[in-house]
């Protein structure tokens, strides 16, 4: 399976299909968020589909265990690849969640790539953002669960913490060049792979792109170099 995940970080059905269609050839798993979903609905699942590809949900699930519970169990009846959760939500609720008979991969959100270890303080956490994230993702791990989502900075910490198997996703990447955005720690794709990576995430640099194709080829090319 190919290490590129393809974020359809955009505002209309047409656009998201255009960049599966543009791409369909560098990446097997395109990320769904909140505003296709709010939009469209599930339905958007099956066009999707309709290319070969599979679907990491990203709706970042963080609730009391029962609702939870309940919303994990929808998922899964739309056969998607993937859905993440904030493991911050408590140990026993991943342990709830990865139970769940027929799910689909659970990933769980560590520390957002937006936020440094500053912004942490300033939400009142001491740890620094490797600390933070080490902490959560040995609990996700214990709790059950897939992987875990991490930027690059942290993935080789936790590369050695949680073995071989132990799926990590990175986002945050960009090219030598690119606007960072609203991101704060960022790598690119070598960086990610040398880490320990299994995934890497791109929104902008491709959507962005005129040649969404090229871009993501660029990306893998980057990728394979290491």
């Amino acid at each position: 399976m190919k290490p590129l995940i393809v974020a359809l970080d955009v505002d209309t059905e047409k656009e998201a299909l255009a960049l599966v269609k543009s791409t369909r050839k560098h990446a097997d798993i395109y990320k769904v968020g909140p505003s296709l979903i709010l939009r469209y609905g599930p339905s958007i699942f099956q066009k999707i589909k309709r290319f070969g590809k599979k679907i990491f949900l990203d709706l970042k699930f963080h609730d009391i265990p029962n609702t939870m519970f309940r919303a994990i169990q929808e998922v899964a009846k739309h056969n998607v690849f993937s859905a993440t959760v904030h493991i911050s939500a408590g140990e026993y609720a991943l342990k709830t969640v990865s139970k769940i008979r027929q799910r689909p991969l659970l990933w769980g959100v560590t520390v957002l790539t937006s936020l440094t270890s500053e912004d942490l303080q300033k939400l009142g956490f001491r740890n620094s953002t490797l600390e933070h994230t080490n902490q959560l993702a040995f609990q996700a791990k214990t709790a059950g669960l897939d992987g875990v989502v991490a930027s690059v900075g942290e993935t080789a910490a936790l590369r050695s913490l949680l073995g071989k198997d132990f799926q990590i996703i990175t986002p945050g990447i960009r090219m030598p060049g690119d606007e960072i955005g609203d991101q704060r720690r960022i790598a690119t794709p070598s960086h990610a792979k040398e880490a320990g990576a299994t995934f890497f995430v791109v929104g902008r640099p491709i959507l962005e792109s005129k040649n969404p194709e090229d871009a993501a080829e660029m990306l893998l090319r980057d990728w394979r170099k290491c």
